[in-house]
């Protein structure tokens, strides 16, 4: 039951970022640019690696999938936090709300173990290439994939029957621009220690599993790098892994400053500033990075547009 002072109150509210008209104006201007952006920059991504025949690959199946979660992972709080800077309704109901946290962990998870897998690829690629073909089957791609959605399914799923068994009782004002663990456990006039221990030991094992699996892959990789004589095979191997590499830092840093931390030190400001970056700004950074720093993507791009162009002058 969600009540306040004996009353049924169907929603709650979002304070968002700021209460300054000209700030609301401005952020809301910077995040419609970032995730037009976002869009066109995850789709394009997508399209060119499915049209392009020589990055139907692996690596590039992953990557296809790792566009795909940021769109859906940038669609599920940007478009709300949008209209609640926009317009002075911030009221979301409680099954929009519980549907935004769902969605948010369900693919916050996904990319969290589809980052450590494709770790794993790069691993095989680079430590096992004679094998790679033959370990990094579409059977084996298709597993890998549907296990990242699974772990992330079931880390959404018990994250959001946790929450919904609680009491909201202290306020229906949410201290946050989308509707996020920590500020919904604040609301409880149940005691959390139960729930934030389940929500802080799947979470954590999801992220730190997901990290092993990424440390040993790059471990073995470094070792394989440094017993290579060829310099040029040294860059090759190295230019392959550091995207990833900034991926991975980027998403996780954010994530263990976020989360993995005890909660008395919990900061409205420094949490909300960590917030946006990896709800809003870490969607249009992964298509950038892959696209500004892989050659063979941008190589690919420009196959494309040839075609594209080429097929026109044809018609």
């Amino acid at each position: 039951m969600r009540t306040w002072n004996d009353t049924v109150v169907p929603f709650f509210i979002l304070m968002g970022l700021t209460d300054s008209a000209e700030m609301q104006l401005a952020l809301s201007l910077l995040f419609l640019l970032i995730y037009l952006t976002t869009v066109l920059g995850n789709l394009g991504m997508i399209m060119v690696i499915r049209l392009d025949l020589q990055l139907h690959v692996p690596m590039y199946f992953f990557l296809t999938h790792l566009s795909f979660i940021d769109l859906n992972y940038s669609s599920v709080i940007t478009p709300k936090t949008l209209q609640n800077l926009l317009t002075s309704t911030r009221n979301i109901s409680f099954t929009g709300c519980f549907s935004q946290l769902f969605f948010f962990v369900l693919f916050a998870a996904t990319e969290c173990v589809l980052l450590s897998t494709m770790a794993y690829d790069r691993y095989v690629a680079i430590c096992k290439p004679l094998q790679y073909p033959i370990i990094m089957s579409s059977r084996l791609c298709w597993t890998l994939l549907a296990g990242s959605y699974v772990a992330g399914l079931l880390d959404s799923s018990v994250n959001v029957i946790c929450m919904s068994r609680l009491t909201f009782c202290h306020s229906n004002i949410i201290h946050h621009f989308f509707c996020d663990i920590t500020p919904m456990l604040a609301l409880s006039c149940k005691d959390t220690n139960d729930t934030e221990l389940m929500i802080f030991i799947l979470a954590g094992s999801t992220l730190m599993l997901s990290l092993i699996t990424i440390a040993m892959s790059y471990v073995s990789i470094l070792a394989t790098i440094l017993k290579m004589k060829s310099t040029s095979g040294k860059q090759k191997a190295f230019s392959t892994c550091a995207s990833h590499l900034l991926v991975v830092t980027v998403f996780y840093g954010t994530m263990i400053f976020t989360y993995l931390k005890p909660k008395k030190s919990y900061s409205l400001g420094k949490d909300q500033v960590a917030s946006v970056f990896y709800t809003i700004v870490i969607p249009i950074l992964n298509p950038l990075i892959y696209s500004l720093r892989n050659k063979e993507v941008k190589n690919a791009f420009f196959r494309v547009m040839q075609k594209r162009v080429s097929t026109r002058l044809l018609k």
